[in-house]
């Protein structure tokens, strides 16, 4: 039986909570340490840092403006505005207005369209980065803070167990990761919310809470209400968040034996097709065939996310077995054997409209491919990069003569780029033909929104 506690014991705790709630601000020399872990950076550090304006990314932003002016940098504020609320625009404006005061370099970008039916905030989320990544882009800015603290770390943990995800999705978020043309850096992953609250306090700078933040209709919220109660049974954002420590180790020891597989395994040509040496994937533990499996389906495919663990483990099973015989399909991929080896491909279902090319733009079509159109073509042109579609097949077989030696099977052929003019094919990049007549400069290149092996996963603070 658990004794009562004592009055002088039950005082005792009473001060502990206390002192628990009293929270010290961020200093400027805990935040060198920890961005300083996540460089290296230029001699005179230019960062973007997504402002929503509540007190985490404020903290955030103030923290990250004093240590990159200290290095003779510099820092812009970026908010979006995804208009899902009628006052988010004012909000955006008054955040403006709070770094005005400051000195502080902020700029507001405005989200516009439908968002994607389903997870509203996973939605909003990629919207989102998608945006800060491309003004990075444009202002060649290769680092964008973002302001994820410790509870952050614990609600990702919970939400993912309750998912049922596997150890990659347990290891939580990490301390850097990569897009396509930037850096996210989370240095304050180990820091819990009251101290990024109390160093906002300590500056004088306003800030404001999304309301969604406290809409028990998302899950992220409600699991936010339940800390209370976890924190009660031994399930603390301090323990959940080392618990991430812990599998992100692990994930990063299994994404360094999965790139081993790859590089040993798998050939990735420039006309976004892979090709698969059956021999060291099959004697490779299940673990690591699902993963090599899931990134060449998800590269190829152009997908942000890989096939569903169900369909993944159901194909993975019958390519050990017996192969693909004439033919398997998942995540938009075709695999079939061919000398001896598994080739993928995209298939000719499901692919991007056409995407009109302006002049020295950068344009991304079907998740798969970057296109550029010379700085000096003419904008009326209306050139557009999309399928190369039957027109494409029609062109190719008059060129490829033995289509058995292409690398590209003819199944394959329908799903590469062509470029356009009106409904007129002029060019197909990938076999370098292009119509006589045309003259246009176009520069197309494979470049997935997943690369097949990433760098590894960087592990939070301890």
């Amino acid at each position: 039986m658990r004794r009562s506690a004592t009055a002088a014991e039950s005082h005792k705790a009473g001060i502990g909570r206390a002192e628990e709630h009293r929270a010290d601000p961020v200093s400027d020399a805990e935040f060198a340490e920890r961005i300083g872990r996540l460089g290296p950076f230029e001699p005179a550090p230019e960062l973007a840092v997504a402002v929503s304006g509540g007190p985490d990314s404020m903290a955030l932003l103030l923290l990250a403006d004093r240590w990159a002016k200290s290095k003779g940098g510099s820092v812009t504020a970026l908010t979006v505005d995804h208009r899902l609320r009628p006052e988010s625009g004012d909000e955006a404006r008054a955040v403006a207005r709070w770094l005005g005061r400051h000195r502080i370099r902020h700029e507001i970008l405005v989200r516009h369209g439908e968002l994607a039916h389903g997870d509203l905030q996973a939605a909003a989320r990629e919207a989102r980065y998608a945006l800060l990544e491309e003004w990075c882009r444009s202002h060649h800015v290769l680092h964008l803070l973002v302001g994820h603290h410790r509870e952050d770390q614990a609600e990702t943990l919970l939400l993912r167990l309750a998912r049922g995800s596997g150890l990659s999705g347990l290891a939580g978020m990490p301390a850097l990761s990569w897009r396509r043309d930037i850096r996210v850096l989370r240095p304050l992953l180990d820091i819990k919310r009251a101290r990024l609250a109390a160093t906002v306090a300590a500056s004088g700078l306003d800030a404001v809470e999304d309301p969604s933040n406290t809409d028990s209709a998302f899950a992220r919220v409600r699991m936010r209400e339940a800390a209370p109660m976890l924190d009660h049974l031994g399930l603390s954002s301090e323990r959940l968040a080392a618990t991430t420590i812990q599998t992100g180790r692990a994930r990063d020891a299994i994404e360094r034996v999965t790139a081993s597989l790859v590089s040993r395994s798998v050939v990735l040509h420039r006309a976004a097709v892979a090709t698969i040496d059956p021999a060291p994937w099959r004697v490779a533990p299940d673990e690591i065939r699902l993963r090599v499996l899931a990134a060449v389906l998800t590269t190829i495919g152009g997908k942000v996310y890989p096939p569903r663990f169900d369909r993944l483990t159901a194909m993975a099973a019958v390519l050990a077995a017996d192969g693909p015989g004439t033919g398997r399909v998942l995540g938009g991929c075709r695999v079939i054997a061919r000398k001896g080896l598994w080739l993928v491909f995209r298939e000719a279902r499901g692919l991007e409209p056409p995407v009109l090319l302006e002049p020295g733009n950068c344009v991304r079509w079907d998740g798969r491919y970057e296109a550029i159109l010379n700085p000096s073509a003419v904008p009326g042109d209306a050139i557009r990069i999309g399928a190369a579609g039957e027109a494409g097949c029609a062109v190719a077989r008059a060129i490829v003569s033995d289509r058995s030696a292409h690398h590209v099977p003819y199944r394959g052929w329908a799903s590469l780029p062509g470029l356009w003019r009106g409904g007129r094919l002029i060019s197909l990049p990938w076999l370098s033909w292009r119509e006589a007549d045309w003259r246009g400069e176009v520069s197309v290149r494979f470049r997935p929104i997943r690369p097949l092996c990433g760098p590894g996963f960087v592990v939070g603070f301890s």
